[in-house]
């Protein structure tokens, strides 16, 4: 049987890292104009990820792994301070099973401000144990975050638990 973890916490997901500056959402997420959209506004917003709700959606159900088999997932985000400030929602795709398997994951992250489109592949979710660390990319957003571009890491920290860094480059 296929073994249950919460490895799509979010990348993307995710959700969630390095020891980088930890900042609010509010405060990483200030307010923007028209005219400076994306222009130099690098910036660094740290989350943490709890899982809320996970399916999953097996090619074979009750049998092994396989290419195709889906999980949808959601998770509540909160800052540094222990406050929710969001929500990530989001789907990943079995693409590999033999090495440890790999999975293709699309992620909203819903922030204070806009959204934030992340996606990209997670290796190793089939290995027992608490769920791999990742790298995602930063496809877009809306709001204060569109044209966004960037990274998402994420770690898990805890059972159901993952610490997102968020990389913006602007």
């Amino acid at each position: 049987m296929r073994p249950i973890r919460a490895a799509c916490l979010g990348t993307a997901t995710a959700l969630v890292t390095t020891l980088l500056a930890c900042s609010p959402v509010a405060a990483a997420a200030g307010p923007d104009t028209d005219s400076d959209h994306g222009k130099g506004r690098d910036r660094v917003i740290t989350l943490i990820g709890r899982l809320a709700q996970q399916t999953r959606i097996p090619v074979n159900p009750g049998g092994a792994p396989a290419q195709g088999d889906r999980t949808a997932f959601r998770s509540n985000l909160f800052d540094q301070a222990g406050n929710q400030v969001g929500e990530t929602n989001g789907t990943c795709t079995t693409t590999r099973v033999d090495n440890g398997g790999a999975e293709e994951c699309t992620v909203t992250y819903s922030l204070p401000g806009g959204q934030l489109a992340v996606q990209g592949m997670v290796f190793r979710h089939l290995i027992p144990g608490p769920p791999p660390s990742f790298d995602n990319a930063i496809t877009g957003g809306t709001g204060e975050f569109d044209r966004a571009r960037g990274s998402v890491h994420a770690d898990t920290i805890a059972p159901g638990t993952r610490r997102f860094t968020i990389d913006l480059h602007g």
